[in-house]
């Protein structure tokens, strides 16, 4: 309660710089309706080609029943509906999509197979070959997360002594920029002759590609820091292990996940190049041994579940990001 006298006090909300698309009740519904006629389109419209339309009919209603729910739902949360909303354009972007990619294929052959397959055969593969598909997925995940943290511990260990002691650094940036501009693919042939073992040198491409940019990143972050940062620690009382872990380590943060950022991106890169050249499993072999086979509907599939898989991946890196830099909300996004 304010004391007598006291103006009272505006409050303003800030502004989500999330969910900032303004409110709009007609891109909600159309985001829905748009699902529904290509719903309908499926059924009404004659099929070409053959290919079981149930799995990718089921897909549609499924997803028109998730919209729909959260739709009603979204009316007594203010945050789901301003997500919801964010997202609608996106949303009835993506269901025109499908319904032109389901009649230039399906319904018209104008995009003819095999090269072109329609989303009900994408979809359809997904089904019938769930189980290899997951085997590979597996067997990607894997590789996938031994050589992003161990390249990340590496990283971040030669770019925090890289950035801290003068003589790591001297030693080693020529080392990293000789070794860490090379992409990691190129070190192919070598690394499989060193390693015996296929997946020790698939992980070892990635912990290369991962190390480099986090390395780089890191130490780069630590340079950067203001030195008043130190020096007013230092006559505090502060010793070097709280300079390095109160004050370095947190300042560089912010480039630490640019480099952890970038460095996501090159093991996706490394990880299916990789599987393609020598390896019996895994995303990448189930994409290459499909094109042998010129079964382009499981080449799609596959490059799907990569989506799907690698933007988890990131979404999770985001998260930890956002907690960490929980000081820097707003001006990351």
């Amino acid at each position: 309660m304010l004391p007598e006298g006291t103006d009272k006090i505006n409050v303003v909300r800030a502004p989500d710089t999330v969910n900032w698309k303004p409110r709009s009740k007609v891109w909600t519904v159309l985001q829905i309706v748009v699902f529904i006629v290509a719903l309908i389109e499926n059924f009404a419209l004659p099929t070409v080609q053959e290919v079981n339309l149930l799995p990718y009919r089921v897909m549609l209603i499924l997803f028109i029943v998730y919209l729909g729910i959260t739709y009603i739902i979204s009316f007594s949360n203010e945050k789901l509906r301003a997500k919801f909303n964010h997202k609608a354009q996106f949303y009835f972007a993506i269901g025109i999509g499908f319904t032109a990619w389901d009649i230039l294929s399906t319904k018209t052959n104008i995009l003819p197979l095999p090269f072109f397959p329609g989303p009900a055969q994408i979809i359809q593969v997904i089904v019938e070959d769930w189980s290899t598909l997951l085997m590979s997925t597996a067997y990607s995940m894997r590789l996938l997360v031994i050589g992003f943290i161990v390249g990340t511990f590496l990283g971040l260990v030669t770019g925090i002594l890289m950035g801290w002691y003068r003589q790591w650094y001297y030693w080693f940036f020529p080392v990293l920029k000789v070794i860490g501009v090379v992409p990691a693919v190129a070190w192919i042939p070598v690394v499989m002759v060193i390693f015996p073992s296929t997946l020790v040198s698939e992980a070892a491409l990635i912990v290369l590609c991962v190390w480099f940019p986090v390395a780089f990143m890191a130490s780069g972050g630590i340079e950067n820091i203001p030195k008043s940062y130190f020096e007013a620690a230092k006559t505090l009382g502060a010793d070097e292990k709280f300079l390095i872990f109160k004050i370095a380590i947190p300042g560089a943060m912010p480039s630490i996940f640019t480099g952890i950022y970038t460095a996501t991106g090159l093991s996706f890169t490394t990880l299916v190049v990789s599987e393609m050249v020598g390896a019996k499993a895994g995303l990448g072999w189930y994409i290459n041994w499909a094109k042998g086979w010129s079964n382009y509907a499981k080449v799609y599939a596959a490059i799907v579940i990569m989506a799907v898989v690698f933007s988890i991946v990131l979404a999770i890196i985001f998260k930890i990001r956002d907690k960490v830099l929980i000081w820097q909300r707003g001006l990351l996004k």
